[in-house]
This record gives structure tokens, C-alpha cells and sequence, in this order.
């Protein structure tokens, strides 16, 4: 297509048309200039395309096709070639669908874990989120498919989600909920971005053109559209201006004939209505030019995929006496969800597929005892359905309870009110706890749940919402088909009060503070040296792995280096099975409130018994760094930086320490009321008051005693620049003459 030709025929009534879709999933055609239609759908874990009365919240059908773990279940993989594979095999559904743009990955951050859609979104933590969301993406546009990171940013709970703002200070939002959406954009060369319903500090996403345009086209150089959460556009002109493309869904033509208006009457100038019709352009003819036709889906293959990603995904959170994997043949399968499992989850992303088998009705290991023990529906304990149970549970070897959250627990539109399981489910294995010491529970669900009967089980498996062969999966890993690999990629509570946002969620009038700032997830618990049920990162094997000969590039850099780190895995125990290794970067000294450590490497790796393999990582500047306010602009503070190796965030095996040298100095303008301590970090502050702290012979007197002198060096650090007039120790003159010499000197 000539993108520049193409605009020059197009009348302004067409431009204004093209800003927005012309049904629920189509982008408008218009066919004298040869511009075609573009079809998009919701994903992201599935292909959730509608061909009759159509919705985003998942209510009207689809078409029938395969469902994949959702994400909640993907992170945990720590696996990016989990994450590209399953982009590929979408984008050949997509192709043979004749779908152009699938909606996904979500890349928001999992503050609190009472959001109804945290099985939508990754992780607590923004690097692993923008690590599995780039290779995702890959995937899928390697298919010829566009991408839609969704939703462009703080959008952390549905709870007026449509008109609530995020209050957020500028260093949380770079450091904690940008930067996934960032390496999207610079890695990922994300074609599309979904912006949020909610605003940021009172600007709605849809409008906010320091998020749409300062950030994300100047900042980051995004080149490619975007499109509205469906009915997130408040104001449509204020979108073109700010830098939105398109909005979703069509209507009436109300939205377009506002933009033509203010272009006739010079509230918009038609060169910015130009820029958006230019990336719309690009974006269908990209769309066009990677159609490929012919593609054909190949169900029983793609279903095995599903089957093989969700073994990759399932945590071990709890293996004790290695009652797993299972021996014996003389097991019960207890509960509702071992004949019909939680496998997806519900809203815009509900998938349409086949049947899906429990682990009941998984004949691999012969007929399996069963007992319903629960209804799903119901949060009443039902006497019969449990006894049934526990009558079966004495006379079994081992007792495998199949329990988790029903659907009405997690959906898009609503919050969680808490982090308990049903209580007929909890009261069911308390039950069972009395009659049988061998108690193995598998739990399905998006997101954590406290676990009241941890201490009375031997054994919990995790399985998130694992797709459409969830109940096979289960199966295999219960009886070592299938070795467990997961690591979480949230902290489990051990209550809901615990959770750093639980006093300012969801927000008051629809206003919601995030008073804990960075500290979300591990970053708050591992500060507060809080008690969790499962930290960050944990995850079970069959087999065991040793980490060994930890080693950095160097001892010393610039943050304009790249360190290198190589750590040899060992696997000593007895199954060929997988580990995912986890790297953490500690600021040792740091000036600011940063927190104990932060995830900035990980890979996954698969070993033999015996096996050894040295894996390699890199960090760059953005490793070290915080995001400085006063700049605006990530800033390396010089100092110690240890480097962590582990299997968890609690579980660091082996440790280095790095110096590191920024390269860039903070300016400070310096007054009378500037701190001592602060001017003495400086160089030429250090040559002109050093002599306070260490010349004088009141601070060098030993009649003082250690404990005075200190005390008196910390209170000359902390004193403001004009007492040393006060004090007698300059003139005022001298004074303003040393400040003014200071800030001469921040200039050079």
C-alpha cells in the first residue's frame, strides 16, 4: 500500500471513520482505496473469536478451539521457550481463523492478589513479566500475528476499573508498572498497545499524552497503533491529540463525526489527525502483507502442546516424606475438580473448547478410586458427599484431594473479597487429615489462596488454570510421568492483611493510592522480613540441583559495562527434570529505600542425574539502577552490588559482589538549608568542609570517648549548611561565597 498516496485521496469523513472499528472486532474497510478490514480477538491463552452477537466479557459464544494454561499458570514456567512456542502455535490459529491482531499478553502487575483478573497477568514482578511477554510476542508476530500488550498501565484490579485513577508517584510507576510494557515495545517491537480504562493520577489513559506520547512514542520510539480498551474512550479529539489511534468497539459514527467537526472548526489540526490515519495505514497493510493463506489447524497437536506446556507450568509447593511421585496404586481421587477442573478462567479471555477430561477419567494408572467429596457450587459442607469420602480415605494408602477456586471466586469485572478456598472444600481435608495421614492435595486457580491445613498435608500441587489437559497433566505429574518444574511467580501470604496494598485496595471514591510504592510482592515482604506462605520463585522437584562456582566478569565497572555471570547447575538427585535459576541483584549501600533484592536474570534448564551445565547470564546498567525523580531518567549510584544466585528469593545459594561506577551525577542546587552530609558526597564539597569532620581537634579528642565523637560527626552530617554561621565556624559572607562556588561547580 502507499501509505502517502492512499491519505492524500482520503476524504476527512474517511480519516475520522478509519479512528474507529466498524463492529465489535473489525477495523473499518474501505474498499475504492483498496483498504481491507482487519480482524482482531480476545486471547490471550486461546482464540476466543466471535462470529455472531459479540462481547468482551466473554458472555456470547465463539468458535470452538483449543485452550492453553492462562498466564498466571504461563509464568510460572520461567520458561521463555514455553512462552514462544505457545505465541506460535496461536498465531498459525490466528492464520487460519483470517484473524490479524490477537489481544494479549497482559502485562500488568500483580499488586494485590485479590484482583479478579490476576490469571490474566504474569507476575508480581516487572522483569519476568516483560521477559515471557517479549518471548510471547515474538511468537505470535513471528506468525505474521500483531500483538496487543493490554492494559497500558496501572490497571491492577475491576474494581471501577472503568473510572478510577491510580495514584502513583513517578519512580513506582517506571520502576514497577512501565517497564514490562517497555520491553514489549524496544524487545518485543510490539505491534499494538491496548490502553487502560482507568486514569493515572487523574488523566485517563485513553487521553494521558505523557503515557501515550512522552513515554511510549518519544521515550520508547513505539511505532505501531493504539487501540482502546473496549469503551475506555472518554473524550475522542483529547485521544487524537494525546496520541490514541484507534477505538474500539464501532458504534453509530457519533466518535467520528466529533473529529471531523473539531478539524472543521480548527481544534484539531488534520496534520494530527494525518499522524494517527498514517499508523493505522501501516498497521493494515503490515496486516495484509503477512496473511497467510491456506493454514490449516491440527487440533490433537495443539492439544498435546497445551498438555506439555501446563506440565512445565505446575508448582510442588510442599513435598514432605517425598510422598510424590506416587507409588502406590491404592490412591483415592477426592473432589469435584478431579472430575470437572478449573481450567480457564472467565471473562473476555473464556475459551470455547471440547470436552476437557478430569484427572478421574485419566486411565493411564489404571481405574482410580473417586469420591466427589464437595459441590463446586456450593459453599455448604455436605455431610453424605464427605463422609462418602472419608470412608474411602481410610481405606486408602494415599488420599489425592482435587480442590481450588469455582470460576464465581476470579472474573474479569469483580475483585476477590479474600484469599480463602470454599470452606466445605477446607473442612473436607480436615476431615480427611483425620483419617489419613497421606493427604496429597492438588489445587486449581489463577491465584494464591491461604492454605489453613498446610501443616496436615504431606504434599501440595499446584496447577494454576492449566488448559484443556489439565486433569492429564495432574495425572502424569502425581505418578512421575512428568517431573514438576515450576517456580511461583508471586508471593503467597499467609494472610490477606500481609499484602503490602491491603490497606489502599481497592481505593476510596475511586481513587486509589499506592501508598507502598515499589514495595509490591517480594520486594515488601523480603524488606520486612515477614513469614510467607511460599516466597517468590519457589518451586519443588522430583530430583535435587546444586548450584556451584558462582563467577562475575569482573570486581569492578562502569555502569556503561556489561557484567557477565556464569553459575554451574549440577542435578544430584535421581529424575531428569528441569530448574529454573534465578538471579537477583542486591544494592548493598544504597542512598534511596531500594529493596533487598531484585530479579534481573533467570533461565531455565533441563538436566539428567548427574548432569552438569554452566549457564551464562548478562547485566547492564538497568540491572543497577533506580528510576531518579529529580532526572527523570534511570540513575546507577556508585557502590557495592551483590550478585545472588537462587532457587527462590528466599533460597540464595551462592553470592558475589560487584563495585559499580555510575557515570552520571545527580545536580543539586545547594542553600543554607542543603545538609552537611549531602555537600560532602561531592567533590569539591569534600575538599572544602572534609577538614570539619576529620582536621579539628574537638572531634580528634580522646577525653570525648568513641561513642561522643560519632555521635557528634552524625549530628555535623545531618546539620544544614547556615548553621556553620550560626555555630560561629564562618562569616555569612564566607558562606554564600562557598555555596555559590558549589553550585558553579555542578554546572561544569
Amino acid at each position: 500500500m502507499d501509505i502517502e498516496k492512499v491519505l492524500k485521496e482520503l476524504t476527512l469523513e474517511e480519516k475520522s471513520g478509519l479512528c474507529s472499528g466498524e463492529d465489535f472486532w473489525h477495523t473499518k474497510n474501505i474498499d475504492r482505496l483498496e483498504i481491507p478490514e482487519v480482524m482482531m480477538c480476545d486471547g490471550p491463552h486461546g482464540l476466543r473469536k466471535q462470529e455472531g452477537e459479540s462481547d468482551h466479557l466473554g458472555i456470547n459464544g465463539s468458535i470452538r478451539t483449543n485452550c492453553y494454561p492462562s498466564a498466571s499458570a504461563l509464568a510460572a514456567s520461567f520458561d521463555r521457550t514455553v512462552l514462544q512456542k505457545l505465541g506460535e502455535v496461536l498465531g498459525e490459529e490466528c492464520q487460519a481463523e483470517n484473524v490479524g491482531m490477537l489481544l494479549g499478553p497482559g502485562l500488568n502487575m500483580k499488586r494485590s492478589p485479590l484482583c479478579g483478573r490476576n490469571f490474566e497477568y504474569f507476575s508480581e514482578d516487572p522483569y519476568l513479566a516483560g521477559e515471557l511477554g517479549v518471548s510471547y510476542i515474538k511468537g505470535l508476530q513471528g506468525s505474521g500475528i500483531a500483538a496487543c500488550a493490554k492494559h497500558f498501565a496501572a490497571n491492577n484490579q475491576e474494581t471501577r476499573r472503568m473510572s478510577g485513577s491510580s495514584q502513583i508517584d513517578e519512580r513506582t510507576l517506571h520502576e514497577i508498572y512501565l517497564p514490562a510494557f517497555e520491553k514489549a515495545v524496544k524487545e518485543g517491537k510490539v505491534r499494538s498497545i491496548m490502553c487502560a480504562y482507568n486514569a493515572i493520577n487523574g488523566v485517563f489513559a485513553a487521553e494521558n499524552k505523557e503515557l501515550l506520547t512522552d513515554i511510549l512514542r518519544d521515550d520508547w520510539k513505539f511505532d505501531g497503533i493504539v487501540v482502546t480498551d473496549w469503551g475506555a474512550v472518554k473524550d475522542r479529539v483529547k485521544g487524537i491529540e494525546a496520541g490514541l489511534d484507534l477505538e474500539m468497539p464501532g458504534g453509530p459514527g457519533a466518535q467520528d463525526k466529533k473529529i471531523a467537526e473539531a478539524v472543521e472548526k480548527g481544534e484539531l489540526s488534520e496534520e494530527k489527525l494525518d499522524q494517527t490515519i498514517r499508523k493505522l495505514l501501516k498497521f493494515i497493510s503490515d496486516t495484509k502483507e503477512q496473511k497467510k493463506v491456506g493454514c490449516k489447524i491440527n487440533r490433537k497437536v495443539h492439544s498435546d502442546i497445551s498438555l506439555e506446556i501446563a506440565e512445565n507450568c505446575a508448582v510442588l509447593l510442599k513435598n514432605e516424606s517425598e510422598i510424590l511421585p506416587l507409588t502406590s496404586t491404592n490412591v483415592v481421587f477426592v473432589g469435584e475438580m478431579a472430575e470437572f477442573p478449573r481450567y480457564q478462567g472467565s471473562g473476555s479471555s473464556h475459551i470455547n473448547t471440547g470436552p476437557v477430561i478430569g484427572a478421574k477419567d485419566v486411565q493411564k494408572h489404571g481405574v482410580i478410586s473417586y469420591a466427589r467429596g464437595y459441590n463446586s457450587n456450593s459453599e455448604s459442607y455436605d455431610f453424605e458427599l464427605a463422609q462418602e469420602a472419608v470412608e474411602k480415605a481410610e481405606k486408602s494408602d494415599v488420599v489425592v484431594v482435587f480442590a481450588g477456586l469455582p470460576e464465581k471466586f476470579e472474573t474479569e469485572g469483580c475483585d476477590r473479597v479474600d484469599l480463602e478456598l470454599p470452606l466445605n472444600q477446607n473442612q473436607l481435608i480436615e476431615e480427611l487429615a483425620k483419617v489419613n495421614e497421606n493427604i496429597v492435595v492438588v489445587l486449581h486457580g489463577g491465584a494464591p489462596v491461604v492454605l489453613p491445613w498446610i501443616d496436615r498435608v504431606k504434599a501440595v500441587l499446584c496447577m494454576y488454570l492449566g488448559g484443556e489437559r489439565v486433569g492429564e497433566a495432574a495425572v502424569d505429574l502425581l505418578f512421575g510421568d512428568a517431573v514438576p518444574s515450576g517456580k511461583l511467580a508471586e508471593t503467597w501470604p499467609m494472610c490477606l492483611e500481609d499484602n503490602p496494598s491491603y490497606l489502599n485496595f481497592p481505593g476510596e471514591d475511586g481513587k486509589v493510592k499506592y501508598a507502598e510504592d515499589i514495595f509490591i510482592g517480594y520486594r515488601y515482604y523480603d524488606r520486612k522480613k515477614m513469614n510467607v506462605l511460599f516466597p517468590f520463585g519457589h518451586g519443588l522437584s522430583y530430583s535435587k540441583f546444586e548450584y556451584k562456582n558462582l563467577s562475575l566478569s569482573c570486581i569492578e565497572m562502569t555502569d556503561q559495562d556489561i557484567l557477565t555471570i556464569e553459575v554451574d547447575v549440577i542435578n544430584t538427585g535421581n529424575y531428569r527434570a528441569k530448574e529454573a535459576v534465578q538471579i537477583y541483584v542486591a544494592d548493598k549501600n544504597s542512598s534511596v529505600r531500594r529493596p533487598i533484592r531484585e530479579l534481573k536474570a533467570f533461565d531455565k534448564v533441563e538436566l539428567s542425574p548427574g548432569e552438569s551445565r554452566t549457564l551464562r547470564f548478562t547485566l547492564d546498567k538497568r540491572a543497577f539502577a533506580y528510576y531518579e525523580e529529580s532526572i527523570h531518567d534511570w540513575f546507577v549510584e556508585s557502590g557495592e552490588f551483590d550478585i545472588e544466585a537462587g532457587a527462590s528469593s528466599r533460597d540464595i545459594r551462592l553470592v558475589k559482589t560487584v563495585t559499580v561506577n555510575g557515570t552520571k551525577h545527580i545536580p543539586i542546587t545547594f542553600s543554607k538549608e542543603t545538609a552537611f552530609g549531602q555537600v560532602l558526597k561531592t567533590e569539591s564539597g569534600g575538599q572544602i568542609f572534609s577538614r570539619f569532620l576529620t582536621g579539628s581537634e574537638e572531634f580528634n579528642d580522646d577525653s570525648m570517648g568513641q561513642g561522643n565523637t560519632e555521635m557528634m560527626k552524625a549530628m555535623m552530617l545531618e546539620m544544614p549548611l547556615g548553621a556553620l554561621v550560626s555555630y560561629g565556624m564562618m562569616s555569612d559572607q564566607q558562606l554564600r561565597e562557598i555555596i555559590e562556588i558549589l553550585n558553579r561547580d555542578q554546572q561544569i
